[in-house]
């Protein structure tokens, strides 16, 4: 096999690979091989007839598509790995010469791996992100956990209330007639959870057990199903169960029972530095942000359209893993939602573009600023995948092999870069608020100390999980077209 470079404008460039004439005659014979049992020849069993016979009834060529796509698979995965150049994206594959018995020739074009242009990376200006844990935030976290260990008692004696939790058998219609998707039975409901369309819950307050009630509601303009969009409906309702929850009281015997403290002020204080450990991380990562998109601001990079559609690909993909691993497959949430691949893929654009500048970017500080990844490095990153999965470290290494070494290497290098501008950033000191009522109602309340059985809402703790669960910078797509996606691209 050889291979050519040809570089062209706008971070393309255009690989001529040529195969060998005998390799490609081989090729053409597997072919003849797998698909021989499958033609009919008049006067021969399937599988017997010989193959000048069956060129001859159907074209010289007939064993070439499957040939070629052997062929380029194989001949594109060599090519990339001999490529001096960094390949940004999947190949378009262009067939030149395909006949048995001279070489077969194509060519891939792809994008490579644009200049990146630095700005201003040292010295960009951030906000300052104060991390404070208030008392009401641990008494939210405290509430939650009391809501997690809740005991649920049927209901029998009243109606529905806001936060009863009920079985519900509903039907709903549309000018009269009965719309698909619009019944249930036995639903499970909590009053004011928001799960249904607006409306609907608040009237189910005051609702008693197996009588039959109306629920008017009109869909949003904006509601998935685009037959149901901005129309009136009604929903005949019956509630069949209703429970509350008993919230246990919050004392020592409750801390002494969901951890490992005696007592609700050791829980608390436990509480407080957990939140406090949580929001530090997270106004690390806001700093992160704001510093490299700064310096993405500051850079100048043309990207090329073939990688941007990559990586749109790539995340396109990864969202739809894990919808499946919540249960739905990526067609049923596109017909939920009414969209199409193409739309999500337009979607997806900017984020995309985002990500593919702000690794670029990364990266090329990291060049600037000679950030290496030592040996000791990669092979402690290394351990870290040994010991999630239990597994030997000479078994991981042996199974990701070079290339995924040389990525984690390369992680490594983009850490340190972020690293870097977050330490050179200057941060701008947030203008401290002082409200003397504030501070009066704060020693009030402490004074008064409320009961731990106090109504809260679970918007901060959930914001602190949606921060400890925030992802770090992401990779762009990167030197990584395998011989599969070659083949099904020449496809």
């Amino acid at each position: 096999m050889s291979l050519k470079v040809e570089k062209l404008e706008k971070s393309m460039a255009k690989l001529t690979i040529e195969v060998a004439a005998e390799e490609f005659s081989k090729a053409v014979e597997a072919a003849y091989q797998k698909q021989k049992g499958q033609i009919s020849v008049p006067g021969f069993r399937k599988g017997k007839a010989p193959r000048k016979l069956i060129e001859s009834m159907y074209g010289k060529g007939v064993f070439y598509e499957d040939a070629a796509n052997s062929v380029i698979a194989s001949a594109y995965e060599k090519a990339y790995d001999e490529c001096e150049e960094d390949i940004t994206s999947s190949p378009e594959i262009d067939v030149v010469q395909v006949e048995e018995g001279k070489p077969f020739i194509f060519t891939a074009t792809v994008a490579l791996k644009p200049e990146v242009k630095l700005g201003k990376y040292k010295g960009v200006s951030i906000d300052d992100v104060p991390v404070e844990v208030t008392d009401e935030e641990v008494e939210e976290a405290v509430q939650k956990e009391r809501e997690n260990n809740a005991r649920e008692i049927p209901v029998e004696d009243r109606a529905v209330i806001d936060g009863d939790m009920v079985s519900l058998d509903f039907e709903g219609f549309v000018d009269g007639v009965a719309f698909e998707g619009g019944k249930g039975e036995n639903y499970p409901l909590t009053i004011g959870s928001g799960a249904f369309i607006p409306g609907f819950e608040e009237q189910l307050v005051g609702a008693e057990l197996n009588k039959e009630m109306e629920v008017n509601v009109t869909f949003p303009e904006d509601y998935q199903s685009k037959d149901l969009a901005g129309k009136a409906a009604v929903f005949k309702c019956t509630v069949k169960e209703i429970k509350q929850k008993d919230l246990p009281v919050a004392d020592d015997e409750f801390a002494s029972e969901v951890s490992e403290f005696e007592t609700m002020k050791e829980y608390r204080e436990d509480l407080k530095k957990k939140l406090t450990e949580r929001k530090e991380n997270s106004a690390k990562e806001a700093k992160q942000d704001a510093a490299l998109a700064a310096v993405v601001e500051e850079a100048e990079i043309e990207i090329p359209e073939p990688m941007l559609m990559t990586q749109q690909r790539q995340q396109l993909d990864q969202f739809a893993q894990r919808m499946q691993m919540q249960g739905l497959t990526f067609e049923q949430y596109m017909q939920f939602t009414g969209q199409t691949r193409e739309s999500m893929l337009e979607q997806i654009k900017p984020q995309a573009e985002q990500t593919i500048k702000s690794r670029l970017c990364l990266e090329a500080v990291a060049d600037a600023e000679n950030l290496t990844a030592s040996d000791e490095e990669v092979e402690a990153e290394l351990q870290k995948m040994a010991d999630a999965y239990k597994m030997d470290l000479a078994k991981v290494k042996e199974i990701i092999g070079e290339s995924e070494q040389k990525s984690i290497r390369g992680d490594i290098r983009v850490q340190k870069a972020i690293e870097f501008i977050t330490e050179n950033a200057k941060v701008k000191k947030a203008t401290a608020k002082k409200s003397t009522a504030k501070k009066a109602d704060k020693e009030d309340a402490a004074e008064k100390k409320p009961a731990a059985k106090k109504a809260t809402t679970k918007k901060a703790a959930d914001k602190e999980e949606t921060a400890e669960k925030k992802p770090a910078a992401k990779k762009t797509a990167t030197k990584k077209t395998t011989a599969k996606k070659a083949e099904k691209d020449a496809e």
